[in-house]
């Protein structure tokens, strides 16, 4: 009998599970990160071991806690490997924190303005007491005004209506006396042509000087007479040759007038 109890105590104790059963692959990460916080302290007071050393042991420390970990932990029943990322647990969990989120600031936005308000009221009214113990250093002084000056400028402004008109009408005509000079200077520059000095000479009668000053036209010096000499020949052909000087008898007849 106790050698039958024997046989059957290591066969139960075999198939007694001795990992830890969690149910939610983030608490366990959570609790593995505040634990390496702890475990990164465990190589400080060892002044022997150079850094590149302790770095090393650290790292692999870190990396067997957490391996060990995983091993010796299930998830819902299963391995760490097979349990999902994600559970419809945390789903759930991530859901109602939301609802209490925004129940939280739904309360915080209608009580907190309450619960601020006397306070702000509160340092208004200090700001004003304040701002009221302020006094201006410099006492501002009236400005008196001068009758003679109120005068001058306003006849300065009734003026100058006026003499913005004048001024107006002055450059006006200072343009058109411009074009004026422009155009006389024009006249003046010009030289006249050969019939304009042929009319000029025929009517204002024989001028030496600017007949000897006439180019020759088609290689020959014309000498022309005045009108005065060609109505005088002009009479002499027709047998008429006019009065020198009046007769007696008519210069008698206008002394007696």
């Amino acid at each position: 009998m106790e050698l039958a109890e024997s046989e059957t105590l290591p066969s139960e104790e075999t198939n007694q599970e001795y990992r830890v059963h969690v149910t939610s692959k983030r608490k366990v990460n959570e609790q593995v990160n505040k634990y390496k916080e702890v475990l990164k302290t465990a190589l400080d007071g060892q002044t022997e071991v150079t850094e590149e050393t302790k770095r090393l042991l650290l790292r692999e420390l870190l990396a067997s806690f957490e391996a060990a970990v995983q091993v010796n932990v299930l998830v819902n029943g299963q391995l760490w490997e097979e349990a999902p990322d994600v559970e419809e647990d945390e789903a759930v969990d991530l859901e109602g924190l939301l609802d209490d989120t925004i129940v939280e600031t739904t309360r915080r936005r209608r009580t907190y303005p309450r619960k601020i308000l006397p306070h702000v009221v509160h340092a208004l009214k200090a700001e004003r007491k304040i701002m009221g113990l302020y006094e201006p250093a410099v006492k501002p002084q009236e400005v008196v005004k001068d009758p003679d000056q109120e005068s001058i400028m306003s006849d300065l402004s009734a003026a100058a209506p006026g003499m913005v008109k004048q001024a107006i009408q002055v450059i006006k005509s200072i343009n058109t006396l411009q074009k004026q000079a422009e155009g006389l200077c024009e006249i003046l520059n010009m030289k006249p042509s050969q019939a304009s000095q042929e009319v000029h000479r025929e009517v204002l009668g024989f001028n030496p000087q600017s007949d000897a000053l006439m180019p020759p036209a088609n290689g020959a010096t014309r000498h022309r007479q005045s009108i005065k000499r060609a109505i005088e020949e002009a009479a002499t052909t027709e047998g008429y040759v006019p009065l020198a000087k009046k007769p007696d008898w008519i210069v008698e007849w206008e002394k007696q007038k």
